[in-house]
């Protein structure tokens, strides 16, 4: 029998920058099923935030989505981005759900190459990659 050590640390929250936040928090929302769980604007600081999740932030990690106003490109997500996962149960039902919602998928659910896990990739608005992972192929 494994048992772990409390730690005071945990994972708090990834942070994204957003071009609209309408449309983004559609996407974590509508399409991903997130909460929104607070939302705030700072008119000194021309910029937004607003976190979304699966659960309350005091126990689970949750994502940080920052508006800045002024923004006027698109931003570049850059190369040591990955992406963020999220587990799903049913892949393959939830694929065929968000494609008839919209979603862009950039990688069909199936099998990950050489194991048992199966998954798939999708990405937000604004490009960022979203892993979806089937819950019951991850290994214990």
């Amino acid at each position: 029998m494994t048992t772990t050590t409390p730690t005071p640390h945990r994972v708090m929250h990834t942070m994204v920058r957003v071009r609209d936040m309408e449309k983004s928090l559609a996407f974590y929302t509508d399409l991903l099923g997130m909460k929104l769980l607070r939302r705030k604007d700072y008119p000194e600081g021309r910029f937004s935030l607003a976190f979304v999740g699966y659960g309350p932030e005091i126990d689970h990690a949750v994502i940080e989505l920052t508006h800045n106003w002024d923004q006027p490109t698109d931003y570049e997500i850059g190369n040591g981005y990955g992406h963020i996962a999220i587990a799903v149960e049913n892949i393959y039902a939830v694929c065929d759900e968000l494609k008839a919602k919209g979603a862009k998928i950039i990688r069909d659910a199936g099998p990950m190459k050489n194991d048992t896990l199966h998954l798939a990739f999708l990405q937000d608005p604004d490009g960022y990659k979203i892993e979806l992972i089937d819950s019951k192929t991850v290994a214990a």
